[in-house]
């Protein structure tokens, strides 16, 4: 059965809190796990959410400010210790390349050879990554950084009653869809578009700090599900463009433009508390109506079921 969800592995932005670990996120999609933002504290987070280093094939960093990536060394050395045999590869922003090796020799371990580095740079990237295509562009922070977004092929979904109507059943329906057409026994031809509709394919989109540009806007562009930081409240404004953050009412705005079908906000200054988490939520509302998640630590969240 395919899983389609975001496990939250840390809220906070640069310093952590009781409740707040630094940023961590994984996001599972039909076999594949993008863990994006790893922070201090990680591969503990990891444990607590049930989360094997196994599950783990992209690591996807936004840039090398500590609270997005300090984890990397102990989720590397756990994927050693526990012999990961497939591939797993690391995007990261190609300008940060001496923190990257850094990081990924932080100490004397029993290392592997499974890390592939994807060093990012330019304007639009895009790799095949199992079920999905997954794109980077460039943000607008205080040093280099990228966000991401997945993907899914559109396709076709079958539509019963016309099979039945035609006759196409059983095996019959699945050289339907390798073919396109068939050849009925009565020398009728039956094609895809006689029993079948177009059938978008779902998307996420992840964009940690930046200052609003047009890559969050194309990187949020109708996906099904946005994970967004949301710094500061908007009493804060000044203070967010000055460190290249976004408020909760700037998501607002980026979710409704873009026609997101869920959004969750993450990556909270310390200065907040849980008890502010309907605030946040306020701001959204001026300008989205959509589904809206205040992310806490180990919150699992589906992606939304296919749009019909």
């Amino acid at each position: 059965m395919s899983v389609r969800e975001l496990v939250v592995l840390g809220t906070s932005s640069a310093v952590p809190t009781r409740r707040r670990n630094h940023n961590g996120y994984l996001l599972r999609w039909d076999g594949e796990g993008f863990l994006f933002d790893p922070g201090e504290g990680t591969q503990r987070q990891m444990v607590h959410a049930g989360v094997a280093s196994h599950d783990l094939t992209w690591i996807c960093v936004t840039h090398f400010h500590g609270d997005h990536c300090l984890g990397l060394p102990g989720v590397i050395q756990r994927i050693a210790r526990d012999r990961v045999s497939h591939p797993v590869r690391a995007a990261y922003p190609a300008s940060g390349e001496p923190y990257w090796r850094r990081l990924r020799h932080a100490t004397s371990f029993a290392d592997t050879d499974v890390i592939v580095p994807c060093p990012v740079s330019g304007d639009l990237v895009e790799w095949p990554a199992g079920p999905v295509t997954l794109t980077a562009r460039p943000l607008s922070h205080r040093v280099e950084a990228y966000g991401y977004r997945l993907d899914e092929p559109a396709g076709r979904r079958m539509l019963p009653g016309e099979l039945a109507r035609r006759g196409v059943r059983g095996p019959m329906i699945g050289e339907l869809r390798r073919r396109g057409s068939l050849t009925m026994p009565d020398g009728s031809t039956v094609t895809l578009a006689d029993c079948s509709e177009p059938r978008p394919g779902q998307s996420a989109a992840f964009v940690m700090d930046t200052r609003l540009c047009d890559a969050v806007f194309a990187l949020a562009d109708g996906v099904d599900l946005l994970v967004i930081e949301s710094t500061f409240l908007s009493g804060e404004a000044g203070l967010a463009a000055d460190y290249g953050h976004l408020t909760a009412a700037q998501a607002g705005r980026v979710a409704a433009e873009c026609g997101v079908r869920r959004i969750v906000l993450t990556h909270f200054s310390e200065r907040y508390s849980i008890e502010d988490e309907p605030r946040f939520v306020a701001e959204v509302r001026e300008a989205y109506d959509g589904d809206v998640i205040v992310a806490r630590d180990l919150m699992r969240i589906p992606v939304p079921k296919r749009a019909r």
